[in-house]
């Protein structure tokens, strides 16, 4: 499932939450000089970063979206999968403006085993949208939020909404409440109060504060137990 919001107060603040199956998706905390990333296990046999932040304040994340045939994958030097953009922008083999830029030249399509839409931000706040087969939008305002649900299109999967699920509009009214000094506990209270629970569970939630180059986050939430990663000092 998962749900990932940006906040441009006096910090630029990032928050996220893993909803997923285990049995599903096989992930482990990574924590290396350059990034924070959780790990998925691939076919390749390497665990790639799909979600996660560069010590440069890139920060990637793929969330999961009813398809639609528009966003099928394919091969081709003029596509690229919705998976290898997010894992190359947190890798920083790519800039936010060269993200921006290939959105707007190549076809971004879904990978071939699986349906995601994507945020990627900077820790300048600027924030990038992205649906496979629908477009993507550069967004702007005091925050920025996805979920589950096209935001371009909307009617594209409302059919496939699950009953109850009101994860998105709960965390925008609580994001519009908020001030200029928004805070990492002000986002952990977010992202506490839209977690799930059952077969897919919040496993992770992390939250990178871009003016303290520090990744906070909790597994499983224990929101009690929060951890820290500092990346060093460039």
């Amino acid at each position: 499932m998962c749900i990932r919001f940006v906040y441009r107060g006096d910090d630029i603040i990032t928050g996220f939450n893993f909803d997923i199956d285990p049995a599903v998706w096989d992930h482990q905390i990574v924590t290396a000089p350059d990034r924070f990333y959780l790990g998925i296990l691939r076919p390749d046999g390497l665990r790639h970063g799909y979600h996660g932040v560069h010590q440069n304040g890139n920060t990637g994340t793929l969330l999961y979206v009813h398809g639609n045939p528009s966003g099928r994958y394919q091969a081709g030097s003029d596509a690229l999968t919705i998976s290898d953009l997010t894992e190359q922008f947190i890798q920083a083999q790519i800039s936010w403006e060269e993200a921006l830029s290939i959105v707007q030249t190549k076809k971004i399509v879904y990978a071939p085993d699986a349906t995601m839409q994507a945020v990627l931000s900077d820790r300048y706040g600027r924030t990038l949208l992205i649906e496979p087969g629908i477009g993507s939008r550069v967004d702007t305002g005091t925050y920025s939020l996805m979920a589950n649900a096209s935001l371009l299109s909307p009617e594209s999967t409302r059919p496939w909404l699950l009953p109850g699920d009101n994860r998105y509009e709960k965390a925008a009214q609580l994001l519009a409440k908020q001030g200029r000094r928004f805070s990492v506990s002000d986002a952990f209270a977010i992202l506490r109060a839209v977690r799930q629970e059952g077969l897919w569970a919040t496993r992770v939630s992390f939250v990178f504060s871009a003016k303290q180059r520090t990744v906070f986050y909790a597994e499983n939430s224990h929101f009690d137990s929060i951890q820290t990663y500092q990346f060093p000092p460039v």
